[in-house]
């Protein structure tokens, strides 16, 4: 997730603390892989003319292939209007060019999703500025509306059959508004340089904003992506790439994601970059996208395998097949899936940085939140891994380093509410981070070392490719440590003023 920027203060501020307390370290773990904001302010598109009715095609056979990215989508509690809990979106195939004379983006899009329950329409969320050219479902033309963000598309599903949407488009794509007060970033989605290169980053919402997407948390889908782009420049998605043809005039890459991932994790750029191959604990292919005018990997960056190697001690082995970095030109940075999206600075590409976003890939990506109540269980758990290596590099105990954020921890819940039920205008302010690794820090005090870290190590792969809740989160802790935590739980998540510092 964006690291806040009280937290790049503290990292300056933390250094040369001291207190009591001690940092048992977990057994190691093998290394290896294993396996809506606002609406754009341009006119809403006018309802095409109705068509003569078209016979829909019966559902397509079930393809056990995708039963990996089957999802219970619901509708999100703090932002109920992007989102179809009626779609479960099973894989998008997203064959996309960019022409950067023009500032514009023509897609064509295979959605493969289940329908979870009977209805006559069915709706997506895709940018307004974005036209829809042609739509078939299952092979057959259906009539449609796009007004706003909302791309209803007026064809009868039943439930539990799967179709296949085919959809294409075109236009000069528009981020979206954030619901956030924090300075780094205030818009989300598809974003233009002065250069018209291109990147994304959509936590919460703003992937609709350059495909047709469920764009909420709890439908996880599996994604293969084409991208064109005139020489010599390149496209750049999540997962492996699988093939990179340049003729000389247009430059097509492909990718592959093997294992299921929120819209919000998904990342997409079009530019000038320089490729740098690396390599992980046990083998996992890391990759480095740098501009190319900018000098190679730095030693922030490089610092990837080692905060691999640190992370598997306490977590269990990588969870994907592939891992990377995307550099772009923006102030902020989030944890998309193995292809983590970084701004350009010296703290946005610093080893504490990489690892913070690194520790996403199991808590957030592995197994993400499935209503954005919940963002705190991604945030507090990378915050608490930042803060313990941190204090190890810096040979300081860990509670000096929490004692040191106590403060901001106190100011932010007052400002922005308690991290389980925060204010939706302040989406990730610094109360999820501070106020969830005080959260995990008064378990492991109440649980113990050993009892700790086995649940947390085993936590994302229970979990493996879902999205789930605070109450499940809080069943398995209970039921791994035998403690009961709801005390604890309910004080650090839901209480307006803080509770004591678990020391």
């Amino acid at each position: 997730m964006r690291r806040p920027l009280a937290a790049a203060l503290s990292v300056v501020l933390l250094a040369g603390l001291a207190a009591c307390g001690s940092d048992e370290e977990p057994e190691a773990a093998p290394s290896g892989s294993a396996s809506a904001g606002a609406p754009s302010s341009a006119p809403a598109s006018e309802p095409e003319e109705p068509s003569e009715p078209a016979e829909t095609s019966e559902p397509a056979e079930p393809d056990a292939d995708l039963d990996l990215a089957l999802s219970e989508p619901r509708e999100d509690s703090y932002y109920p209007e992007v989102g179809d809990p009626g779609v479960d979106a099973l894989h998008y195939d997203l064959d996309l060019a960019w022409d950067p004379d023009t500032d514009t983006l023509t897609g064509t899009e295979v959605l493969t999703f289940r329908a979870t329950e009977t209805a006559d329409r069915f709706r997506l969320d895709l940018g307004e500025p974005l036209e829809v050219t042609s739509l078939t479902l299952d092979g057959a033309e259906v009539d449609h509306e796009h007004t706003g963000k909302d791309l209803v598309v007026e064809a009868p599903v039943e439930a539990d059959g799967r179709y296949e949407l085919t959809l294409g488009y075109e236009g000069t794509p528009e981020p979206v508004d954030a619901p956030t007060s924090r300075g780094d970033f205030d818009t989300t989605g598809f974003t233009i340089t002065a250069d018209h290169e291109t990147w994304t980053m959509q936590e919460p919402f703003g992937a609709y904003s350059w495909y047709a997407v469920n764009d909420q948390p709890s439908d996880k889908a599996l994604y293969d992506f084409t991208l064109a782009v005139p020489s010599p420049w390149t496209g750049i998605a999540n997962g492996e790439q699988t093939r990179s043809d340049d003729d000389g005039t247009t430059h097509v890459t492909e990718y592959h994601l093997a294992e299921p991932a929120a819209s919000y994790l998904v990342t997409l750029a079009f530019g000038d970059y320089r490729k740098t191959d690396d390599e992980g604990p046990g083998g996992v292919p890391i990759t480095y996208w740098t501009p190319r005018d900018a000098p190679p990997p730095d030693a922030g960056l490089r610092s990837m395998p080692a905060a691999m190697r640190w992370l598997e001690r306490r977590l269990g082995p990588y969870p994907f097949d592939t891992a990377g970095i995307l550099l772009v030109d923006s102030q902020s940075g989030m944890e998309t899936q193995t292809m983590i999206t970084l701004g350009y600075g010296d703290y946005a590409t610093s080893p504490a940085v990489v690892l913070h976003e690194l520790a996403h890939q199991w808590y957030g990506d592995q197994v993400t939140p499935n209503d954005w109540r919940d963002v705190w269980m991604n945030e507090g758990m990378a915050m608490y891994l930042q803060l313990m290596w941190q204090a190890e590099q810096d040979g300081v105990p860990l509670e000096s380093y929490l004692q040191s954020i106590v403060p901001d921890e106190r100011a932010y819940r007052e400002e922005a509410g308690p991290p389980g039920d925060f204010d939706a205008d302040d989406f990730a302010s610094t109360n999820v981070y501070y106020g969830g690794a005080l959260l995990w820090h008064s378990i492991r005090r109440e649980v113990g070392d050993r009892a700790f870290w086995r649940a947390v190590k085993g936590w994302p792969r229970s979990q493996d490719g879902t999205s789930t809740d605070r109450e499940t989160l809080l069943a398995y802790l209970e039921q791994q440590t035998g403690a009961d935590l709801d005390a604890t739980w309910d004080a650090w998540l839901l209480d307006y003023t803080s509770p004591p510092f678990p020391g």
